[in-house]
């Protein structure tokens, strides 16, 4: 486990560097430090989806929110998990076993939609649409991991859990339009034709 902080700035960081995981210094700006901060970033918005399906939030109180509460809760840690690998040079956090059980979830939840016959606009109600900024987020992250593996040593359960993560947030988003009652906002491609 790594040091408790007892102080929240150190002045360390005021040259443009960072520290790793490892305890040695990068450039804020190098692939590395947009890689994993963009996953705290996303994380961060899987906290806001979480935020808004709390008991007093937006989303309804049901048993589809109740299941997709816990699994992003369980996706939260993991997002950490894959903050810490890409922190530290070397790390292993994430496995092809919480690769498969993304997989899994998205098969589950997946099963129980219509077919998509066109595509879907970001909307569908608070939940449904936090949804979708954290999926659009994930797929940042997982541009800046691959970024990041094009110069430096990355472990490809890294990315395919990314790549999962964003396919099962684009699921839930309409899984939770639905169970709101909003419904699914489509793109309406005839509407210049009128």
């Amino acid at each position: 486990m790594g040091n408790r902080l007892s102080k929240i700035y150190t002045r360390t960081g005021d040259d443009g560097s960072t520290g790793l995981g490892d305890g040695s210094r990068t450039g804020k700006d190098s692939a590395r430090v947009a890689a994993y901060g963009t996953v705290d970033e996303a994380n961060s918005c899987i906290g806001l989806v979480l935020a808004c399906m709390a008991p007093g939030g937006t989303a309804t109180g049901n048993v589809i929110a109740d299941d997709v509460r816990a699994l992003l809760t369980t996706v939260q840690h993991q997002m950490f998990d894959l903050g810490g690998e890409l922190c530290i040079p070397g790390h292993a956090a994430i496995t092809s076993e919480d690769v498969a059980r993304l997989e899994a979830h998205l098969d589950r939840f997946n099963e129980t939609l219509p077919p998509l016959k066109d595509f879907i606009l970001p909307g569908g109600g608070e939940a449904a649409a936090r949804c979708h900024v954290a999926r659009t987020v994930v797929r940042r992250a997982e541009r800046e991991t691959v970024a990041l593996a094009r110069v430096e040593e990355v472990r490809p359960e890294a990315i395919r859990y990314l790549n999962r993560l964003s396919d099962l947030l684009f699921v839930l988003a309409r899984v939770l339009a639905r169970a709101d009652g909003h419904g699914e906002v489509l793109w309406n491609h005839e509407r210049r034709k009128a």
